[in-house]
């Protein structure tokens, strides 16, 4: 049986936005006898593994939640959700099947759905799969030698490891590595470029994409950088961060900021 507690991940020190407290309060509603449990510097190890240690000193919070989530439920069970998520039915079925996760997108004939673990995770501890994620984590650097910050997300690699597990599409609810993994309109029904919200009967969560898990500066960094491929691979990244945080923020900004950079 799947322990009843509820993990979340709140790392930086700043106060959970409103969002987050409606998100929490539905948790509470729909899970009434879980302990609801926050993790942050306080009770995990940031510095765990370099790829979590360069993610926290940059900032980028999120990251440091994509490796802790797993760690934690790997080691405790449970469930967890990203903090933009407001539960709005019952998900007393889903837990009783067994572990789970969901899609944020749909199924098509020429690739499978993006599995998303932020939308909702449920296990009991020692999941293998879990150790194959953290261990694939532990192989990583979030800071790549040119400064450049790697952006590639834990959907992409919780995605990339069940396809090597057998997953095979995701337009109906499937088995695979130990999971069942549900179709978006299970617990991601809002649609994350056009903002539609398509809820069915089968919908129990709605991810809600607060989403600031990449800055606007990384963003525009990450397609300046597909742009400047003539460029050496040492300085490439420098030269994308720069050129982004010029576009935002303006060359004297930008000067500073790679500075402080090359001075790590």
């Amino acid at each position: 049986m799947i322990p009843k507690v509820i993990h979340y991940c709140w790392f930086g020190g700043n106060m959970l936005p409103p969002l987050a407290v409606k998100c929490i309060s539905s948790w509470k509603k729909y899970f009434p006898d879980y302990e609801i449990k926050e993790w942050n510097e306080s009770n995990f190890d940031v510095n765990i593994i370099p790829y979590t240690q360069e993610a926290y000193q940059a900032k980028k919070y999120a990251f440091v939640s994509d490796y802790a989530r797993f760690w934690i439920l790997y080691k405790f069970g449970g469930l967890y959700f990203d903090t933009d998520v407001e539960v709005i039915k019952s998900m007393d079925d889903m837990i009783a099947r067994g572990p789970f996760m969901g899609c944020e997108n749909e199924a098509s004939n020429m690739s499978v759905a993006s599995v998303a673990p932020g939308l909702g995770l449920g296990v009991n501890p020692s999941l293998g799969l879990y150790e194959e994620i953290l261990k694939k984590y532990s192989t990583l650097h979030f800071m790549r030698k040119d400064r450049s910050f790697n952006l590639k997300t834990v959907v992409q690699y919780t995605t990339e490891l069940l396809c090597e597990h057998g997953l095979i599409g995701t337009k109906e609810i499937q088995f695979c590595a130990g999971v069942w993994v549900y179709p978006k309109d299970y617990l991601c029904p809002k649609d994350f470029k056009t903002g539609v919200m398509e809820i069915t009967e089968n919908t129990l969560a709605i991810h809600h994409y607060d989403g600031s898990w990449v800055s606007d500066v990384d963003r525009y960094a990450q397609e300046l950088g597909q742009k400047l491929t003539f460029l050496p691979k040492g300085i490439r990244g420098y030269m994308a961060q720069f050129g982004s945080i010029v576009h935002y923020k303006g060359f004297q900004k930008a000067v500073f900021e790679i500075w402080n950079w090359l001075k790590r």
